[in-house]
């Protein structure tokens, strides 16, 4: 079957890494006592937060999807919220009716590509947010590179920046968007197919049907 990489260090069996990102927690002086929700679209905010400031285990929070519920409740959280959707403007309209009557602070990236925070507010919520952490291109001197008929993953508009900083893209490639706003990021000239969710397992199945479908000269 042809390669299939993860443009990230989490570890499948079958697939290859390529550790394009890090993460850089940003600390900052939060009043967290005065909200009465937290809001997280990421596990990175989770552990961000929780380098800094451990009050925050005492407010309701409010998260996009279970993998990042369950890093929440490992660290010892109240996950007062779980949505369905995955999607950062699908999500608001999940929170909007659970957040009435609430002060909500969102915990973000420096970098976000939904509107979350405005939709909420369009929606009367009284919601703040905070930066606490940021994504960047790891500086790695000697990068595999993807060999001919790869698979390459997509997981996020940075993961697609940070490889088109790397490598450039060959004809026998194809891509695989994590969600239809990832995919809106790759260039117009990158084949890509979506995944049906914005989980890395559901991106991971997809990848393989179209590494077999390439190793078929389909």
């Amino acid at each position: 079957m042809n390669d299939i990489y993860l443009l990230n260090d989490m570890h499948v069996s079958g697939i290859k890494n390529i550790p394009l990102l890090g993460i850089r927690f940003l600390p900052r002086q939060i009043d967290i006592l005065k909200y009465d929700a937290l809001v997280f679209t990421s596990k990175n905010a989770v552990y961000a937060l929780d380098s800094f400031n451990p009050k925050w285990k005492s407010v309701p929070c409010f998260v996009i999807a279970q993998k990042t519920a369950n890093v929440l409740e490992q660290l010892g959280g109240n996950v007062a919220f779980i949505g369905n959707s995955g999607h950062g403007n699908d999500f608001a309209s999940e929170l909007i009716p659970v957040l009435k009557n609430k002060r909500v602070l969102y915990l973000r990236a420096k970098k976000v590509v939904s509107n979350l925070v405005s939709l909420l507010k369009e929606a009367h919520i009284n919601v703040d947010e905070a930066i606490i952490y940021e994504t960047a291109c790891n500086k790695i001197k000697h990068l595999e590179v993807p060999k001919p008929g790869s698979v390459i993953i997509f997981s996020s508009p940075s993961t697609i920046e940070c490889f088109f900083e790397n490598f450039s893209w060959e004809s026998s490639y194809k891509a695989v968007a994590i969600g239809q706003t990832t995919a809106q990021y790759l260039p117009t000239y990158v084949p890509y197919v979506v995944s049906k969710t914005t989980s890395i397992e559901d991106c991971i199945a997809l990848a393989k049907e179209e590494a077999m479908a390439l190793n078929n000269g389909k």
